[in-house]
């Protein structure tokens, strides 16, 4: 049996930019939006690079890039398109941590879940999502933004 771990990390500053706070897909209707030249969703921007640090093969960056240049600016396809480069890896686990001071994370970890399962084709019992304000050590512990870092367990089928 061969196992690959993916890691990713992602985050991005509070900006009052009129667009939706977005992890995961899921709108946590936030005063703020989060700065980026796509919808923002630092999350599933994070799970992109963790795929992508399983394929070999960046979606983030020049190919994310171009997509927003041509209007698709939906992280979720950015996603889908790393999700396609996995060919026989089977996504097994997930787990993803999140910090930010504000806005409060827990009332939406289970649709993040969902959201997440669904795109991976898994169970949202494999999918971890854990918040924390880092005790204001960083700028997203202080509410400048968010910072999500996530980790990918895969098997070769």
């Amino acid at each position: 049996m061969k196992i690959k771990t993916g890691l990713g990390q992602d985050s991005h500053a509070f900006e009052d930019n009129h667009k939706a706070l977005l992890l995961a897909g899921v709108n946590l209707k936030h005063a703020q939006g989060l700065r980026a030249n796509s919808d923002g969703d630092v999350l599933f921007h994070a799970l992109t690079n963790a795929v992508s640090s399983i394929t070999g093969i960046n979606i983030l960056g020049e190919i994310a890039d171009n997509l927003c240049q041509q209007g698709i600016t939906d992280s979720s396809e950015y996603l889908k398109l790393a999700l396609q480069d996995l060919q026989d890896w089977q996504v097994q686990h997930i787990a993803v941590s999140i910090e930010c001071l504000t806005p409060k994370i827990s009332p939406f970890i289970t649709d993040m879940k969902t959201n997440i399962a669904k795109l991976f084709n898994i169970s949202p019992n494999d999918v971890g999502i854990t918040a924390t304000t880092g005790e204001g050590l960083t700028a997203f512990g202080r509410g400048e933004g968010i910072q999500v870092l996530c980790i990918i367990t895969a098997l070769e089928l």
